[in-house]
């Protein structure tokens, strides 16, 4: 069991009553992508490469554009150490109730540490984003979002079966593991230091 197993485990019972998320299940935590088997289908999840005693480690590719209409690429996951990728939706409560303590996180942090990048699930490039940037505003997560597009929905959204669903990559991004559904500031904080100590 690698180390974010444990760290999932431990959170879970220490805070399964706060947990809470627009799932299907809200006892689903562990998010295990399914990588494509098709290796033409790009951006996808994928494998970088196999071995019997350790799961290859699993890379995204997606491009997008944040509200400000900057490209964004998997590229952003080298600007830190650990990157919290997290997806949420205008009409999700739990969603917006985490992201003042997400945006709080995001300032604490050094960005060459640690960085949060929201995607928006329910609002394609190009739709009107007026409602996304009042609920940003409102909510005080100051941290890049991004909108749904089809690379993003290949590479990410084709993993989540709710939201929130949150994402964690390294530097290198390589994916280290996620969580469905919300969750206090501190609980946050504590799979966010130990993922840190492990980089």
């Amino acid at each position: 069991m690698n180390k974010l197993h444990k760290i999932v485990l431990s959170f879970l019972v220490l805070s399964l009553p706060l947990l809470s998320g627009c799932a299907k299940s809200s006892s689903e935590l562990l998010v295990e992508p399914t990588p494509k088997t098709d290796p033409t289908s790009q951006p996808s999840i994928s494998e970088a490469s196999s071995s019997e005693e350790e799961p290859a480690p699993i890379f995204i590719t997606f491009e997008g554009t944040d509200l400000e209409g900057n490209a964004v690429s998997q590229e952003v996951f080298s600007q830190s150490k650990l990157t919290m990728v997290n997806v949420w939706a205008t009409y999700c409560n739990p969603c917006l109730r985490e992201m003042p303590g997400l945006g709080e996180l995001a300032a604490e942090y050094d960005c060459s540490e640690f960085q949060i990048i929201g995607i928006v699930s329910d609002v394609m490039e190009g739709e009107d984003q007026s409602l996304v940037e009042d609920l940003i505003q409102q909510t005080g997560a100051n941290y890049p979002h991004l909108l749904a597009n089809d690379s993003i929905g290949q590479a990410i959204l084709s993993s989540v079966s709710g939201v929130p669903t949150t994402f964690f990559f390294d530097g290198e991004g390589a994916y280290l593991g996620g969580v469905v559904g919300s969750a206090e500031k501190s609980a946050w904080e504590e799979i966010i230091n130990e993922l840190l100590e492990e980089q």
